[in-house]
């Protein structure tokens, strides 16, 4: 069997009844090997994949309606549809259908599964036999036919046959005409008995029936016989009702009569739907699905001939946005809109995003920028239902106008901003249109709606747009009832008695209004990094709403709570820093010590916090609370929780000590060292090498030689200090050869200068000849004149070393002399 394929969407029912678009693709009927039988495919026009794989089965009953439709039932009351773009394609599809079940495609349904409870009357019904033999349409006969017509409702067989026998003959016309006549003559018993017989045909589930019954001069006498139930004492007047109550309002007149009639068609039947007939039981859900599909195709086509109509929308638009306009005509035309944007929910979602489309080129964003400031509350609420429609199917087309706003008009009169300035000024107690509002908010910030989308940089722009001039206006009402005296810093820090929040409205209205506002910037900080985290530093905003922590009102202060968590959840050092430089634990610490011994919700949400951060071990945090709140939280023992803090803090300063011993010398092991190396034995009398006793004097010599300029430079008492602890590391052999070098330019000075004294005094008492026989010590005689100035390079460079190197110019002068040792 060759493939055909043709443009078709495909619906499915859901549990409310009431079909949903599942895409757009082209069906063929192939044979498909693993269901064994010839099936239809639907693949999608997108991507090519596939929507819909479902086996013709001989046993299904299938149904054509209104020349486009195929509607059948598969298990479990799983409703499809296949609307054909055009009706050759449906007429091919129906003909593959038939061929397979072996029906005649000339019938509207092919036959449906016979049950036990069939078989008995099926043979009671000829097999040639297309037709159910109906009474005479009279008055007489009127209880006959209601009877057959309620008896065949159990048997899908039977309701089409009738269907047909009705069809055929005219009869829902005769029956209608009869139904005038009963009325004229106050027939009570024959209008109860039309009433039985129209219900019973609208059960019987056919749209070629529906046609005739909803035709302009039929519907008004179905909906008079629906009038007359048998249960009430006097008959509902629903055809008043639609007559003269419900009036028909053109804001532009509509020149299309078919459109016009269509559109009057279409409520009535809803009408019908949702008012006059009765809820349907377990057993009736389905009875009525065609009439379910009937309204819904009959919406696509109304929407589908406004929106072809350029000249009639456009007139629509252009005298919403006039401000020549009365409110009340606006009022007409914003509800139109309304409807208009409502219908548009049954397109599917190629066709909507169109829809939208046409909607924004035609100025519908700036005329609600107007509508949504207006007095009137019923215009608002409309204008913001239409809002929400554009904003839940394409929020990126608000968001695309309203960064555009800033270069042609003002900070106040911003689309978002008018929407939060709506939510701020709502007038309901129970702030219902705030809710809805700071819901589409939350829709046009979410950059998770933004990652989709062709333009890489939507996210950074519009965030960057909204934070500059829009935030400021959101947390207006936040910072004006927060406003508190900022003594609360001066607080010392580790003082056990903390100082009490400053007291936030608590007129329940603003605190809801203050709980929508601190959710949408909780939603912030979750979402929003960068932004969001300049703009908290900025303005001090946890400190402002910490002060919401004081609230009578328990949801306020959860909800100043949770902002806290979110951002401490986050473990960024920025906002660790922030918190602990502004003192921001104290006011949760002073609504846990109020709330007592109370085990309630906000005393667990504050011990889940400190669990938090315990848990994940913030050693910033933790520092924090231990050095400060301690005192204050350790008395709180029916939890672990601050005890386990205390531990982490303990474990932490271990840990910190450990690793500082580890890359450090101990003390007294340094100490040992410089003894080691400075030791100057007084009672050394043992006979050492010459060389060991030089190396000894001349560390000490020359040790007391550099303190002596440094206490010259920085005022210290040279006599009060240790000797140099940098001499400590130079090489002995450099050392040695330091002796050596000075011992002979010393030798050489003083030849030259007649025994000149020393310019620089040692530090203390030095061993000499002349002395020598009066010390204990057994030395060399060592000059106090300075060493060799290339002995000092690279060590210390002091100021006045220009003086001692003018005196050295001048001992260099002398003929150099080798070193002697002297015993």
């Amino acid at each position: 069997m060759a493939d055909t394929r043709r443009r078709v969407k495909v619906y499915t029912l859901n549990e409310d009844r009431q079909w949903d678009d599942r895409g757009t693709g082209h069906v063929s009927s192939t044979f498909v090997e693993r269901l064994r039988g010839i099936s239809l495919l639907v693949r999608a026009e997108a991507d090519g994949s596939l929507l819909l794989e479902s086996k013709i089965s001989p046993n299904t009953a299938y149904q054509k309606q209104q020349d486009t439709l195929i509607v059948w039932s598969e298990a479990d009351n799983y409703d499809l549809a296949l609307s054909f773009q055009e009706k050759a394609g449906c007429d091919e599809i129906w003909e593959k259908i038939c061929q397979v079940q072996g029906k005649d495609p000339a019938l509207d349904i092919t036959q449906d599964p016979i049950d036990e409870s069939e078989e008995d009357h099926f043979e009671e019904i000829p097999e040639t036999s297309h037709l159910v033999e109906l009474p005479p349409c009279e008055l007489s006969r009127l209880e006959e036919i209601a009877d057959l017509v309620t008896s065949v409702l159990s048997s899908p067989i039977r309701r089409e046959k009738l269907a047909l026998a009705l069809m055929s003959e005219g009869y829902i016309k005769k029956l209608l005409g009869l139904f005038r006549v009963c009325e004229d003559l106050d027939n009570r018993e024959g209008l109860h008995h039309l009433y039985e017989i129209v219900r019973g045909v609208l059960f019987l589930n056919k749209a070629a029936i529906f046609e005739v019954m909803f035709s302009d001069d039929c519907i008004m006498d179905v909906v008079g016989c629906l009038e007359y139930d048998p249960a009430p004492v006097q008959p509902k007047r629903h055809r008043e009702f639609l007559t003269k109550t419900a009036k028909f309002k053109e804001v532009i007149p509509i020149t299309d009569s078919e459109l016009r009639q269509k559109i009057h068609q279409t409520y009535r039947v809803q009408y019908i739907q949702d008012i006059i007939l009765p809820t349907p039981s377990v057993f009736e859900e389905n009875f009525l699905s065609t009439l379910t599909s009937f309204i819904f195709f009959n919406k696509v086509e109304i929407v589908s001939m406004l929106q072809e109509d350029e000249k009639f929308l456009t007139e629509v638009f252009a005298q919403l946005t006039d401000e020549a306009t009365e409110d009340s005509k606006r009022r007409e035309l914003v509800n139109f809109v309304k409807e208009f944007c409502a219908f548009s929910q049954t397109l599917q979602p190629q066709n909507r995003d169109a829809f939208f489309k046409t909607l924004a080129n035609l100025g519908i964003l700036p005329a609600l920028e107007i509508v949504m400031g207006m007095e009137d509350l019923h215009v608002r609420a409309a204008a913001t239902d239409i809002f929400s429609y554009l904003v839940e199917f394409c929020p990126s087309l608000v968001r695309e106008f309203v960064m555009q706003e800033p270069q042609q008009t003002d900070d106040d009169v911003l689309l978002i901003n008018v929407v939060i300035k709506q939510m701020i000024c709502d007038s309901d107690p129970e702030l219902g249109g705030a809710v809805q509002l700071m819901g589409l908010l939350r829709t046009l910030i979410d950059p998770e709606n933004m990652l989709a989308s062709t333009n890489k940089t939507e996210k950074t722009e519009f965030l960057s747009f909204f934070y500059k001039y829009c935030m400021h206006v959101l947390t207006a009402p936040l910072l004006a009832n927060t406003s508190h005296d900022k003594n609360s810093k001066d607080q010392q820090e580790g003082s056990t008695k903390i100082q009490s929040n400053p007291v936030c409205p608590d007129n329940f209205q603003t605190a809801q209004l203050l709980a929508l506002i601190l959710e949408l910037l909780t939603f912030c900080v979750e979402h929003h990094t960068y932004h969001i985290k300049t703009y908290i530093m900025n303005k001090d905003l946890l400190r402002r709403v910490l002060v919401l922590m004081n609230s009578k009102h328990t949801f306020l202060a959860l909800c100043a709570l949770r902002f806290m968590r979110r951002i401490i959840g986050l473990k960024d050092e920025y906002y660790n820093r922030y918190i602990i430089k502004g003192n921001l634990f104290e006011p949760v610490i002073n609504a846990l010590l109020d709330n007592g011994t109370r085990y309630n919700l906000l005393n667990s949400a504050i011990i889940e916090l400190f669990e938090f951060i315990k848990v994940e071990d913030i050693k910033s945090l933790i520092a924090h609370i231990v050095d400060n709140f301690y005192k204050a939280l350790e008395p709180i023992e029916y939890v672990q929780t601050f005890k386990g803090l205390k531990g982490r803090y303990e474990q932490e300063k271990d840990r910190q000590s450990q690793r500082l011993n580890r890359y450090r010398r101990d003390a007294r092991s340094l100490d040992e060292d410089e003894e080691l190396w400075f030791n100057d034995d007084d009672d050394d009398e043992d006979g050492e090498a010459v060389e060991k006793r030089m190396e000894d004097d001349f560390s000490d010599s020359y040790g007391k030689y550099m303190e002596a300029k440094k206490g010259k430079l920085l005022g210290i008492d040279v006599k009060s200090t240790r000797k140099p602890f940098f001499f400590f590391f130079l090489p002995l052999d450099y050392c040695l050869i330091t002796l050596l070098l000075s011992a002979g330019a010393a030798n050489g000075a003083s030849a030259a200068n007649n025994g000149k004294a020393s310019a620089v005094p040692p530090a203390s008492p030095v061993a000499t000849p002349n002395n020598s026989s009066s010390s204990s010590v057994k030395t060399v005689a060592l000059p106090a004149a300075p060493v060799v100035k290339t002995a000092l390079v690279g060590l210390v460079d002091y100021p006045d070393d220009e003086d001692e190197e003018e005196e050295d110019e001048e001992e260099d002068q002398s003929p150099r002399k080798r070193p002697r040792l002297s015993s």
